[in-house]
């Protein structure tokens, strides 16, 4: 059985979170290029060409293995893995649903699945599906999440017991003290998300980049869709939706999702974001952030 970094082909163990419409290109390549291991995104995506393209832009900006997220919930996720077989990616995470049916078909095209998972009871079904490797996602972290999930104190050791494939941790890392406690707990590497929002690479509007790193450790609330919830940063507009004034249809679709985190419009989506917002104060490179959490472990 491959360790984390034997499977990612990188430096360092640190995954770039699968963060929506930005995780564009420059911010991928940035991470890949510092040691980490950057993944493009496909939740929103309604275009395989625009995922090719991605890929290609990427491949022109380092020469580093990256991956990409799967949301399986996208009907297009298929389309997606002839893709990324076609151009020599060979890692994915999975998130958003089951990843029972689609495993063996990554498999087949020789590309590794490492499944989110926010319990341990799914770590165990993603290791009976194939699962090459499974990120215990904390309730901490930032984005869509169940409504079941343990913290990442009590998660990543617990799913570390219960499987025998590799573990990485995710919620509430942020830094080289995240990150030292991610080990200690068990895992193997970790997975940023908002840390990476707020890297100088990522396209994120600097007023959600502000928002993070202006935010205190109560500065996230989390939103219900019906179908998921959603760790976003506490702005106006989330207190309008948590207080019945408004819905979430509205305000977290590609449109608003566009308005807010690229062109920083805050009153018009909902900013994903995690707790550990409250530890993040500045608008660092993609690099500073990995040198400052392997460096500072």
């Amino acid at each position: 059985m491959d360790t984390i970094k034997e499977m990612l082909k990188c430096k360092y163990p640190i995954i770039q979170g699968a963060m929506g419409v930005i995780c564009n290109p420059e911010l991928v390549a940035a991470v890949s290029e510092a040691g980490g291991f950057g993944l493009l995104a496909t939740a929103f995506s309604q275009d395989s060409e625009i995922i090719q393209k991605q890929v290609r832009e990427t491949k022109k900006l380092t020469d580093k293995p990256f991956g990409l997220n799967l949301f399986t919930m996208n009907p297009l996720v298929q389309e997606f893995v002839d893709i990324l077989a076609d151009e020599g990616i060979g890692i994915v995470t999975i998130s958003g649903g089951s990843p029972k049916k689609i495993i063996p078909y990554l498999h087949g095209r020789g590309i590794k699945a490492i499944v989110v998972v926010p319990t341990v009871d799914l770590a165990r079904k993603a290791e009976s599906s194939g699962a090459d490797a499974v990120i215990a996602e904390g309730s901490e972290s930032g984005g869509m999440q169940g409504y079941n999930g343990a913290s990442t104190m009590v998660l990543v050791p617990a799913v570390s017991d219960a499987v025998n494939i590799p573990v990485i941790a995710a919620g509430g890392i942020g830094d080289s003290r995240g990150y030292r406690a991610a080990m200690a707990l068990g895992a193997q590497g970790v997975q940023i998300g908002t840390r990476f929002i707020t890297a100088t690479e990522c396209i994120s509007h600097i007023n959600y980049k502000k928002s993070i790193t202006e935010a205190r450790d109560t500065g996230t609330r989390f939103v219900d869709t019906g179908r998921f919830r959603i760790r976003a940063l506490h702005t106006p507009l989330v207190e309008k939706i948590l207080t019945g004034q408004m819905g979430t249809d509205a305000h977290f679709n590609i449109q608003a999702v566009e308005k807010s985190w690229i062109r920083g419009d805050v009153d018009s989506g909902i900013m994903p974001a995690g707790e550990v917002s409250g530890l993040i104060s500045d608008i660092d490179s993609a690099k500073q952030i990995i040198d400052e959490m392997v460096g500072g472990s």
